[in-house]
């Protein structure tokens, strides 16, 4: 196992690519969080949800946030120690307070939440206020999904986005996930991509991004890395975004009494508590039929769908989960690549905080 230094090193990334591991990113980052107070299960719970979602290559939401989570703490914007609690509860309805702990803590609580009271009622919904980020969501919707239940998860998010028609920022990319038992996860932000994106490609010295991602203040697309960081956001179709965005707002922050819109803070806005909101659905299949059954039919369904013949340009028809589930396969067999950016990124917080960086191997691409 080599252990390197990344700082000085931009023209290896021509040649070469860190891989790391699972286990040692994952034991890696628990450690780092460590450092700035988390406990420990709390540390390897965060440190667990952010891998995964390397492990799917949605890299926008893995490991890259932890020098983000960490400069909260410092700063006083979250409490790595908060415990949540339960404000109400009737029926299969219950409203979760996160105290502004982790967001992964809350997110687990909500989550065990959900499954218990699906299982008495049938189904469930549980919200949660001053809570802050999660990581991915499709992490949560797999944690109700893998207890024979669909779940269904939202949460808003910093106030980036402007509203259709509009070039001030009022709403948040808030995602919208799906999870069932079976080959089906859909995991979407009401945006064309997840503002991470931008930042990865920001952090990683990409200079240009795909058109339709974002545009610049005056509301013009723009194609310009560092002008997208100061732009916004494009929403998702136009006000077909705008509208999911505004729903998914009022199931998470409207319903829980948490903070809404221009409210909000984010893990990029220094001196201000995230106070994201969050909605757990779980719905149990047993209750309408055997969950074999429900797994066998979304099959099909996801079958019938990808054989469509594939369009000019692409070599078959995919369907939500299928690339996210391919990369997981290789990277456990391969180790998690880690872009230059985000190797310099976490070198340099583990050197303050006095941890070692975390062990990589080059590979040579």
């Amino acid at each position: 196992m080599l252990i390197l230094t990344f700082t000085g090193r931009a023209l290896c990334w021509l040649i070469q690519m860190p891989l790391i591991s699972a286990e040692e990113l994952t034991a890696w980052s628990a450690t780092l969080l460590q450092a700035v107070n988390f406990p420990r299960p709390a540390a390897r719970l965060v440190a667990e949800s952010l891998v995964a979602a390397n492990l799917r290559a949605v890299d926008s939401h893995g490991v890259q946030l932890l020098p983000y989570y960490v400069e909260q703490v410092e700063r006083g914007d979250m409490d790595p120690t908060a415990e949540g609690r339960v404000v109400s509860a009737s029926g299969a309805c219950l409203l979760y307070d996160g105290a502004n702990g982790p967001g992964q803590c809350v997110a687990d609580a909500c989550c065990t939440h959900a499954v218990q009271l699906a299982r008495k009622h049938g189904m469930a919904i549980v919200t949660a206020r001053d809570s802050n980020h999660f990581g991915a969501a499709a992490y949560w919707g797999q944690k109700i999904s893998v207890a024979g239940m669909i779940g269904i998860v939202m949460c808003n998010a910093s106030p980036i986005v402007a509203p259709w028609q509009g070039k001030e920022p009022r709403l948040g990319t808030n995602p919208i996930c799906m999870s069932v038992p079976g080959p089906w996860l859909l995991d979407m932000a009401t945006t064309t991509v997840a503002n991470n994106r931008i930042f990865k490609a920001l952090v990683n010295g990409e200079e240009s991004i795909p058109a339709g991602w974002a545009m610049d203040c005056e509301g013009v697309p723009t194609t310009n890395t560092e002008t997208a960081i100061r732009g916004l956001p494009m929403p998702l179709g136009g006000y077909k975004g705008s509208g999911l965005a505004m729903m998914v707002e009022i199931l998470c922050a409207t319903l829980s009494g948490g903070a809404m819109s221009t409210e909000v803070g984010g893990i990029r806005i220094k001196g201000k508590p995230t106070r994201i909101s969050q909605m757990f659905l779980a719905i149990e299949v047993s209750r309408f039929m055997p969950v074999v059954e429900f797994t066998r039919r979304i099959e099909w369904l996801a079958g019938t769908v990808k054989s469509s013949a594939p369009a000019k340009g692409y070599d078959e028809v995919l369907v939500a989960g299928d690339p996210e589930w391919r990369a997981e396969a290789e990277r456990l067999r391969s180790g998690i690549p880690l872009g230059g950016g985000t190797c310099e990124a976490l070198e340099q917080t583990a050197t303050r905080l006095g941890v070692a960086p975390p062990p990589v191997k080059m590979h040579t691409i």
